[in-house]
């Protein structure tokens, strides 16, 4: 199953406000993930099983090394209406303080890193306009891990973001160990993540 967009109502000149209260609105099936990608309203299908397993994983090597004071969500949507999207990545890293309070979403500048896990269906988004969307929101890294990329796994991790685009820090194929630099100071060893 693919993603289904749903484009806003032409003509209408939808603003920002517009795009997210259409997308607190979208009534979609449990467990699909309702994003705003480049000013369309999208729903996704549940992620496979091996997706959520890779998710967990890194989840649970992070855990091992954040500060006391930040936390990892899997489901808190991530604001850049610079390029008119609200994401839901399937890991971002905050400081609990920036998670606080009422909301479901949080501004993508205060992501410490966000991860997104590609899925075959909708493997662009996160190659392209995702990577886009968090390099002009400023998100310091970007972690890409990649089963569907072209027919080898890979895991690219992005940063140093500067006008719109980010530079790749390091890109291994799954198999290969990756580092994470400070503060995470961590050395991802890519084979425990599942092919899709």
């Amino acid at each position: 199953m693919s993603a289904l967009t749903v484009d806003p109502v032409p003509g209408h000149g939808q603003d920002w406000d517009d795009l997210v209260r259409i997308w607190e609105e979208t009534d979609a099936p449990e467990g699909c993930k309702v994003e705003i990608i480049e000013g369309i309203v999208t729903v996704s299908p549940p992620p496979s099983k091996g997706h959520n397993l890779t998710a967990a994983l890194l989840q649970r090597r992070l855990y091992s090394v954040i500060p006391e004071d930040w936390e990892i969500f899997q489901t808190l949507g991530v604001a850049v209406p610079g390029r008119a999207g609200l994401y839901i990545p399937d890991l971002v890293v905050v400081p609990r303080a920036v998670a606080t309070g009422p909301g479901n979403r949080v501004p993508a500048e205060e992501a410490r890193l966000v991860v997104e896990i590609t899925s075959r269906a909708n493997a662009n988004h996160d190659r392209l306009g995702k990577a886009h969307g968090y390099a002009k929101a400023g998100v310091e890294l970007f972690l890409l891990l990649d089963p569907w990329h072209s027919g080898r796994p890979t895991a690219t991790l992005y940063g140093e973001p500067a006008e719109g685009t980010y530079r790749v820090l390091d890109a291994v194929e799954y198999g290969e160990k990756l580092t994470l630099p400070e503060p995470f100071a961590l050395v991802l060893d890519t084979g425990v993540f599942p092919v899709s």
